[in-house]
């Protein structure tokens, strides 16, 4: 059994990996004939018609398949190279992307002509006797994704980039080629049962927060419905509306710094505390404090989002809010939990995206504008009945929630040991007759140092030829250019011609 340290590129230093027999230890670049990095161009900010030539951009190689649509139109097609065109059977490598992404792979399967390869993208062109689905299938293992995330540079988790020699120089554990195609036929099989599951929960919460939307909708009736002795009452006289304190650089630093919430921390019926930020409030704490049952709403988010709300209940304490938050503190006859879910159905009914103003895809909902949305206040036990009609209601949605988080978990780790069971020869058995994986890098060696002779050889030819051309040009006799022959056609009565001078311009 062969070992080596740190064998996949991403596992610990002191771990050791082995392999079953056959296999052997390679880096990407050992499996590989050929590779290139595209090129940058200018282009035009829509996708490529089917008839013009179009640029890839990263976006074609994040999502686990090529999309050919996620491209731009080349500006000028006299620029391009057939020989970055994309085919279909291609590796694509995403060069350039989010720290998430960076180094994804794709095979190009079915893809539309005339696309080329970005400056932000690689392809890698395996030995004819590599498994191209089994190479994508590692290079997309959480091992592998580690360890590029690792190399990749950049500052912005927003924008990473990897090297092609990074890549290439990442080291692997390499089945015999029959192998390779019994582990991938493995995986297809394993991973789409896999990712059927995801689409179940995926399809299951779209019908969860369906459900959850209609109860909220459901539980407070519109207004021409009203139980007799409810109030019709606005957002500022069922109690007082209040926005947060600004922020501001000078404040960062303080003797009175205080924790506080901000937009990022107010999610719909929940408030995380994670990540508080504090500012100095001097002597405006008091002011910006929260107290138990003050709901929080967003001033500023997305248009939809505008007006998601949450209620406050003491933990942590000592706690202010800034101007990216709206702060509603009730009145007696109001319940914090009654107010709270008026909020609701009103994001939920679209309500306050009748009161916005947007800004830069913003949607921000000022203090006056809030107060004068409508309120209903019915008597404090109709408050209390539906709070607690509601809440038992909206628990059997959570306990779905719950449950489609623990199946989203679980296919996440099956997944994450599938590929682990993959790439370390457990996943499927071996076959003792199978070709050593030895003999099929020494075939790929020699397709490499062909393959480099043919690129030579057609460097030479090239080059060759337009020397020649070159030559040819500067051999050619220049043609002087020559009087035009004197005309024997007679002239008109009255007319006389113009001889030739050799002084005439």
């Amino acid at each position: 059994m062969e070992s080596r340290e740190g064998g996949l590129g991403a596992q610990n230093e002191a771990e050791e990996v082995k392999l079953p027999e056959g296999w052997a230890w390679a880096t990407v670049s050992d499996l590989l004939v050929g590779s290139d990095a595209g090129k940058s161009f200018k282009c035009e900010p829509r996708p490529a018609a089917p008839e013009e030539w179009g640029i890839i951009k990263v976006s074609a190689m994040t999502w686990g398949e090529f999309r050919a649509a996620e491209n731009k139109a080349l500006l000028d097609s006299t620029l391009v190279n057939p020989n970055y065109e994309v085919q279909p059977g291609d590796i694509l490598v995403s060069r350039a992307n989010t720290v998430e992404h960076v180094g994804a792979p794709v095979l190009v399967g079915d893809v539309r002509p005339r696309l080329l390869l970005s400056d932000k993208s690689l392809r890698f062109t395996p030995g004819s006797t590599v498994n191209r689905n089994w190479l994508v299938y590692w290079l997309r293992s959480p091992a592998v994704r580690k360890a590029i995330a690792a190399k990749a540079s950049g500052t912005s988790d927003s924008m990473r980039n990897i090297s092609q020699s990074d890549l290439k120089a990442l080291t692997l554990p390499v089945p015999p080629t029959a192998e390779q195609h019994r582990i991938a036929d493995a995986l297809d099989s394993g991973l789409a049962r896999l990712d059927e599951i995801d689409h179940t929960v995926a399809r299951a919460r779209t019908h969860t927060a369906a459900l959850r939307k209609q109860l909220l909708l459901d539980a407070i009736p519109e207004r021409d419905n009203w139980p007799e002795g409810w109030q019709a009452e606005t957002v500022g006289k069922a109690g007082t509306v209040s926005l947060g304190k600004a922020r501001h650089p000078d404040w960062h630093t303080g003797p009175k710094m205080r924790p506080y919430l901000r937009v990022a921390n107010v999610f719909e019926d929940r408030i995380d505390t994670t990540s508080l930020m504090e500012m100095d409030f001097s002597e405006e704490f008091n002011k910006y404090r929260l107290l138990p049952g003050d709901i929080l709403l967003n001033e500023g988010q997305s248009p939809h989002l505008v007006g998601r709300s949450a209620m406050y209940k003491g933990t942590p304490e000592g706690v202010a809010f800034t101007n990216s938050l709206l702060r509603f503190r009730a009145r007696g006859d109001v319940l914090p939990g009654w107010a709270l879910l008026v909020f609701r159905r009103h994001l939920h009914a679209g309500r306050f995206m009748r009161e916005v103003r947007i800004t830069t895809n913003i949607a921000h909902l000022s203090a006056s504008r809030l107060k004068a949305v409508e309120f209903p206040v019915p008597p404090l036990d109709e408050q209390r009945r539906l709070i607690t009609e509601v809440k038992r209601r909206l628990a059997r949605a959570d306990a779905l929630d719950r449950l489609l988080d623990s199946a989203e978990t679980n296919g996440t780790a099956l997944r994450r040991t599938l590929l682990a069971e993959a790439f370390v020869g457990r996943l499927v058995p071996q076959d003792p007759h199978d070709e050593p994986a030895e003999d099929l890098l020494k075939r790929i060696r020699a397709e490499r140092e062909a393959a480099e002779a043919e690129r030579k050889q057609a460097r030479r030819a090239a080059n060759q030829s337009r020397r020649q051309k070159k030559q040819g040009a500067a051999e050619r006799p220049a043609t002087a250019a020559l009087p035009a022959p004197a005309s024997h056609t007679p002239l008109p009565e009255g007319k006389q011609t113009t001889l030739p001078l050799e002084f005439t311009e």
